[in-house]
């Protein structure tokens, strides 16, 4: 049974940074597969960045490209998402994801642009003002 749980949100000035975690337990894979998709209001969920830690491959949205890091601390079970230079069209809920079965097949780009992941989280609301 996956579970993937976000912390870090919160409110923000533009132009700053945020760290968002997301711990997975239950996902027993030798590698990853998980993103980080986003939900403003009135608008439909979007992908904003995808990690495979087998080759290692990551996957950034034209819109947050430069700007934001997807990691992995194995040890910790743990993905980021370090967001830097923070717009407010970054206002969203964020929610953490992951694949699985976990292959070097895993289209990175496709799950991530049509948020096509198998598990998720509650979220974590992002406000940038």
């Amino acid at each position: 049974h996956v579970q993937l749980v976000e912390s870090g949100g919160g409110s923000v000035q533009a132009g700053g940074s945020l760290r968002l975690s997301c711990v997975a337990s239950g996902y027993t894979s030798s590698s990853y597969c998980m993103g980080w998709l986003r939900q403003a209001p009135g608008k439909e969920r979007e992908g904003v960045a995808g990690i495979y830690t087998g080759a290692p491959r990551t996957y950034y949205a034209d819109s947050v490209k430069g700007r934001v890091t997807i990691s992995v601390d194995r040890a910790k079970n743990t993905l980021y998402l370090q967001m830097n230079s923070l717009k407010p069209e970054d206002t969203a809920m964020y929610y953490c994801a992951a694949d699985l079965p976990c292959s070097s097949l895993w289209p990175i780009k496709t799950a991530t642009d049509d948020v096509d992941f198998t598990y998720w989280g509650q979220g974590t609301q992002v406000t940038v003002s």
